[in-house]
């Protein structure tokens, strides 16, 4: 049986307090079963799990289907109380075949308790694409999952105006874009762009911070960006703003930092970055409904 998380819900009369993800890119050397682990150690609320690798360096791990470590990571969930918020990544191609390619992963995600799915675009046709994300919404709303594109500035999706067109041709599906907090501000879009997004399509958040000046080249956009982030507050990323332009969502920390302390420790200074720069946003105004 699924076993169902839910968002901790706030006290009467005061301003919730958003739900915090570890993101496994933050402590990539983590298998999911260490990562649900560090992040209950380190005060956490919930966790994302990186179930396909995204780049052939990053470890070939047994976490598709009912594998031991996958039971194992269901157990570490279950004894700890941590949500998982989404589980990633699933990337859109021109040769995608939907139910085909991604239903044992998302029969794992909801054997997990995830509820959104992380998408990227990697396919110039947004017109097939938009295709396939509609039947990917319709499949993975058959586990309880939603997914969610992600615009990045090496893909075929490059940038928000990319993304919300993609997910409008969605008419009558659960589909969501992701903002994360590196690529938003890499592709120089502003408070504006944010505001003008459906509040339906925001259903969590990335965080992080970058170095300025912004790189230059789409080699150097992808080491930032994979590799060398900094911690939320620590960079010139205007996080408190970005934060206040969207709906009070859940908070996924992807913060890949060049900085040899032990997972535990990165993880435990990155929530407490995070917690400071959320606690001056969510102190401000929130954001009218679309």
């Amino acid at each position: 049986m699924r076993l169902l998380r839910r968002h901790p819900e706030p006290a009467s009369g005061r301003v919730p307090r958003r739900p915090i993800s570890l993101a496994p890119l933050t402590v990539l050397e983590l298998s999911p079963p260490e990562l649900v682990a560090c992040a209950a150690e380190a005060g956490y609320d919930g966790v994302g799990l990186r179930l396909i690798r995204a780049t052939e360096e990053e470890p070939l791990r047994p976490t598709i289907g009912r594998t031991p470590m996958i039971r194992e990571t269901r157990r570490r969930l279950d004894e700890s109380g941590l949500f998982v918020l989404d589980i990633e990544v699933l990337r859109l191609r021109p040769d995608t075949v939907v139910r085909d390619d991604f239903g044992s992963f998302l029969e794992t995600g909801a054997y997990l308790g995830a509820t959104q799915v992380l998408v990227t675009g990697n396919d110039p046709d947004h017109s097939r694409l938009a295709d396939n994300l509609a039947e990917l919404s319709s499949f993975a709303a058959e586990f309880g999952l939603i997914p969610n594109l992600e615009p990045m500035p090496w893909t075929d999706v490059g940038d928000l105006a990319d993304a919300a067109s993609i997910v409008r041709r969605c008419t009558g599906r659960e589909v969501g874009i992701l903002v994360d907090a590196i690529h938003y501000d890499r592709a120089l879009a502003t408070t504006a762009d944010l505001a003008a997004l459906s509040t339906e399509w925001i259903r969590y958040v990335q965080i992080c911070d970058g170095l300025l000046p912004r790189p230059t080249s789409i080699d150097e956009l992808r080491f930032q960006g994979r590799n060398a982030r900094l911690f939320p507050g620590e960079g010139g990323i205007d996080i408190v703003a970005m934060l206040r332009a969207l709906p009070p969502v859940p908070v996924s920390i992807e913060a890949p930092i060049q900085w040899r302390a032990p997972a535990g420790v990165r993880a435990r200074a990155a929530l407490r970055a995070a917690r400071r720069v959320i606690s001056i946003a969510d102190s401000g105004p929130l954001p009218l409904s679309a």
